[in-house]
């Protein structure tokens, strides 16, 4: 299964999947009807009336893959092919190739690797896909979908311990370094301030830092594809949860 969170039109979403039919994988698109960046795994009000709105999709450059736009974000798609809505579970699942790069911490809040952790956690092996490109740089979606249709047998055979996250140089192939596997950057390249302009209004500012060695901004910048484990939400040390417990004991004690 291939998605994304910039909608079913976008050319990083059609290089991925052209990619990977190409390599002879069995295809099917299921991908948000319109842009859904920053969603993270969110489902929507999902609860509130379970049903998912869809409808099928020709793509002119995909002639023989099925593809389905759903009315919804990433991690919806997701849920719903994971559970057999398009045609059984898929084998994998790769999310891209979404336009800027997911890095750090804020993977937390990418509607693309929200997507492929939303299909690990049901026991589905799956990869996110980014592409380093910045406002109106030229994209070189070929070199993504490269690296994407490479790492697929790789990662079904690894299983679901968690989604891989793939940052890919906005460049072309040949100037590809290489792939290293990178932590995740407590912050990237800015980090952002909030200052309050006026009276009930919080505007969002950013300030220049320098990336540690060794994680995934700092690899990124010097031209290296990145590889990191993003893991799914599990529960906590044992130990550390029984010290939270054994305190709030103490306290309503105390009280």
């Amino acid at each position: 299964m291939v998605t994304n969170d910039d909608g079913i039109d976008s050319p990083g979403l059609h290089a991925l999947a052209r990619a990977l039919h190409t390599c002879g994988h069995e295809v099917v698109i299921v991908a948000p009807m319109r842009d859904y960046s920053g969603f993270g795994a969110a489902l929507g009000p999902l609860h509130l009336t379970g049903q998912i709105a869809f409808e099928a999709r020709e793509l002119e450059e995909l002639i023989g893959v099925e593809a389905y736009a759903v009315d919804g974000p990433p991690g919806l798609c997701a849920f719903s092919s994971v559970l057999g809505g398009f045609g059984g579970p898929p084998d994998i699942l790769v999310s891209g190739i979404n336009v800027g790069a997911n890095l750090g911490r804020a993977v937390l809040f990418s509607g693309t690797v929200g997507a492929a952790l939303t299909a690990v956690q049901f026991g589905i092996p799956a990869m996110a896909i980014s592409l380093g490109a910045r406002g109106d740089d030229e994209r070189h979606w070929d070199t993504a979908a490269v690296c994407a249709a490479s790492l697929v047998h790789s990662v079904h055979a690894s299983g679901t311990f968690g989604a891989l996250n793939v940052n890919v140089p906005n460049v072309r192939p040949y100037a590809i370094r290489g792939m290293k596997p990178a932590s995740l950057a407590l912050h990237g390249t800015v980090q952002a301030r909030m200052d309050e302009t006026s009276p009930g209004t919080l505007e969002l500012n950013f300030e220049r830092s320098e990336p540690p060695e060794g994680t995934d901004v700092a690899l990124l910048i010097d031209g290296w594809v990145t590889l990191s484990l993003v893991s799914t939400p599990r529960d906590a040390d044992p130990d550390a949860l029984q010290t939270i417990v054994d305190r709030l004991t103490v306290d309503e004690l105390a009280g």
